[in-house]
């Protein structure tokens, strides 16, 4: 029983969703002084794969997590910018057959809290509500680190935890091109996920390669703050290591999905999110829906 539920958590079911994520506009602007509070709630639930050394049978999990959010834009010697933070919570059911016996289990409490700094390089200055009514975008390129903390519900003597014990970073670069003519926006982006050390994985030290992440987004404009856009991502790398042995766990997976995001009053939105996975080696083989609601105020909106 102890070696399934470890094996659920060191094949990543949770910790590779934030490989998995897809945020479409990511690098579009906003007026400087805007901000927005965000209220967001997802589930995911699917196969999990492992190791193929491993015996276990018939994984799979039921994911759910909410978010509370905050984004503010900023002008940083002269460049559009913006700074965010989420504070997770999350609960679910893994479950599983290890050697022909059926284990699960549930879990409940906060996650790792993330917190993302952007800035546009190119094409995207810092601008106050008269000049960005004015703008129109063509080509922006920028650069963006992300951080998560080990502040999640962690026990080192429980072999499934919600949070990691560890720091990651995400240092990213990514381009948002504008086709005016059609109303479609492309985005890619290019990012690598690092991870420190957890130094007590029941009593041993877990370490993990870099997972290196790809994604793109084509959008189109159906209104002004009405659009809906394709999603997809890769992600490869990721292998871990338990006091220095190497484990049979590189993932190499993609995802495709779709995203709408929906304005409901001059200051208020809403964004609905799913997508599935298009090949899966391993971690979760999820089908994920995601939920938001937004609301800004400041900038002279």
């Amino acid at each position: 029983m102890t070696r399934i539920l470890s094996t659920l958590v060191l094949a990543g079911c949770c910790g590779a969703a934030w490989a998995q994520q897809l945020e479409p506009r990511a690098y579009s602007v906003s007026p400087t002084g805007v901000n927005i509070v965000l209220i967001g709630y997802t589930h995911a639930a699917g196969d999990l794969n492992f190791d193929p050394s491993i015996p276990i049978d018939n994984g799979s999990a039921r994911i759910n997590a909410t978010v509370l959010g905050y984004f503010r834009s900023l002008n940083v010697f002269g460049r559009s910018a913006n700074v965010s933070a989420a504070v997770p919570y999350s609960w679910g059911h893994l479950q599983g057959n290890y050697l022909g016996e059926y284990t699960q289990i549930y879990r409940s409490g906060p996650t790792d809290s993330l917190t993302r700094f952007s800035i546009n390089l190119y094409g995207a200055p810092a601008m106050k509500l008269k000049e960005f009514a004015r703008y129109k975008q063509k080509t922006n390129i920028g650069a963006t680190i992300v951080v998560t903390a080990p502040t999640g519900q962690y026990d080192p003597n429980k072999a499934i935890n919600l949070g990691t014990n560890r720091w990651s970073f995400k240092p990213e670069v990514g381009f948002s091109r504008a086709i005016r003519q059609s109303r479609m926006v492309l985005d890619g982006y290019f990012g690598v996920w690092m991870f420190t050390a957890n130094p007590n994985v029941q009593g041993r030290k877990r370490t993990q390669d870099p997972i290196g992440t790809a994604q793109f987004h084509l959008s189109y404009d159906l209104k002004p703050r009405l659009w809906a856009a394709f999603d997809a991502t890769f992600y490869r790398g990721g292998r871990t290591y338990l006091d220095g042995v190497r484990r049979n766990d590189l993932q190499s997976n993609s995802r495709i999905g779709g995203t709408v995001s929906i304005p409901v009053a001059r200051r208020q939105s809403v964004k609905f999110s799913y997508s599935v996975g298009l090949y899966t080696t391993i971690g979760g083989d999820f089908q994920m829906f995601s939920a938001g609601y937004q609301y800004l105020w400041g900038g002279g909106l």
